[in-house]
């Protein structure tokens, strides 16, 4: 009987397995037409494994499930395999290489990137604290890299195939380039491990992502896909009956015309003399003398009737710890921030030179209070301390001044970066 896996084809855990049997000479077949959610749900399937996860492997003497278990297996069918190196220690460290890899590198890619595909609920705490702790097993790793070509002597060995098939996901869904480039030894050693014949026969060609995937949802974490598919389902027919009503209709008079769509509340206020699009307009045109023309421009332009402006500040900076991960959480607010564009302007500052950072922003609304459909709709403003601009108090029209201009230092601190919502 020959050795036959029970995966799906892209299945990272099934590849250290075949990978170690294409060094071993061995025989694995991948099962044809698997089917996850629907293949290992099978009675047989459970026999083989009764929690239903993936891969099995099916040997002449009975099923292995777990993945370093079955490439273990199979690294082990070749006597005097050199998968396991050449002495006690070699393999000893081979061993440790394998619990690094299992234990700091996957748990942590996988925290970041399910949420990310709407396999988990996104909670931003969570996913900085698992890119942390990732950056610091890449740092471990890239340190025993910068003097060793493999893991564990001169050669491939097991720990090498499981440290790849690991790191694969990563590489291909989630560390862009200016990632990984802080670990320029990890970097070398992937690229060359996957370039080798008998990693590429079985990954094809791999290439780096060049994004983060974005979070699916802009919803907060605790409610549910159900109430929102209730919701379209509930405005789904209102849809059809408006579309079918003047095919049948036509000519019966405007009682049965379909309802215009309810304004925004915003738009229902008393005529401002502040046109938002020309302050807009002069911000991004203004390239010299800012200060002159742009924010004097602004205080000319600002109507305290028909808008208020707004301080926030993070509440939890001290979770700012990575760099690149407040920044894409400030990304992520302003896209989320997208259906106030038509009544707003902002800015937002990263604070400080070195973590934890600061984020503070400054918030222009119409209207005299932060808009219902914002708070309702952008589950970010929970996450800010919000306090409204009191423009008499000259010090707060400077800070108003400084954060427009993004003047550094700010507040004696040096500007990370600054982000501007128009």
């Amino acid at each position: 009987m020959a050795l036959v896996i029970h995966a799906g084809k892209t299945n990272k855990n099934s590849f250290k397995a075949l990978i170690a049997a294409e060094y071993n000479g061995v025989e694995v077949k991948l099962i044809p037409d698997f089917e996850m959610g629907v293949s290992n749900k099978t009675p047989e399937f459970i026999k083989m494994n009764p929690i239903g996860k993936v891969p099995v492997l099916e040997t002449p003497d009975g099923p292995i499930f777990e993945s370093n278990a079955i490439a273990r297996y199979v690294a082990r069918l070749k006597a005097d395999s050199p998968l396991f190196g050449s002495s006690s220690i070699d393999y000893g460290h081979i061993e440790q290489w394998i619990d690094f890899a299992s234990l700091e590198i996957d748990p942590n890619i996988l925290t970041w990137y399910r949420p990310r595909i709407g396999r988990a609920a996104y909670l931003p705490p969570v996913e900085e604290a698992a890119i942390a702790a990732l950056k610091r097993a890449l740092g471990a790793l890239n340190t025993h890299l910068a003097s060793n070509t493999y893991l564990v002597g001169h050669f491939v060995t097991l720990a090498d195939i499981i440290m790849t098939c690991n790191l694969l996901l990563g590489f291909t869904k989630l560390m862009t380039k200016s990632f990984t480039s802080e670990f320029p030894h990890v970097e070398r050693y992937f690229w060359t491990l996957v370039n080798q014949p008998n990693f590429k026969k079985i990954l094809g060609e791999v290439k780096q992502a060049e994004s983060v995937p974005p979070v699916q949802s802009a919803k907060k974490p605790d409610e549910s896909a159900k109430q929102k598919h209730k919701d379209e389902v509930k405005k789904e027919p209102k849809k059809e009956v408006e579309k079918e009503k003047p095919k049948a209709e036509v000519g019966e008079g405007e009682d049965e015309a379909p309802k215009p769509k309810p304004k925004n509340p915003l738009d229902l206020l008393p005529p401002s003399k502040m046109i938002l699009d020309e302050w807009k307009r002069l911000y991004s045109n203004t390239k010299t003398n800012f200060r002159e023309v742009a924010i004097k421009g602004f205080w000319d332009m600002y109507d305290p009737e028909g808008y208020s402006l707004w301080f926030c500040d993070y509440k939890y900076d001290d979770e700012n710890t990575v760099s690149f991960v407040t920044l894409n959480k400030v990304g992520g607010f302003l896209q989320r921030m997208d259906l106030a564009r038509k009544y707003a302007f902002g800015k937002m500052l990263v604070i400080g030179s070195e973590p934890p950072f600061k984020v503070k922003g400054l918030w222009l609304f119409r209207g005299q209070e932060i808009p219902t459909f914002v708070l309702d709709e952008c589950y970010d403003m929970e996450l800010y301390e919000w306090r409204k601009v009191d423009i008499s108090d000259e010090a707060q029209k400077e800070r108003v001044n400084q954060m427009i201009e993004d003047h550094e230092p700010f507040e004696g601190e040096a500007l990370l970066d600054a982000k501007c919502f128009k």
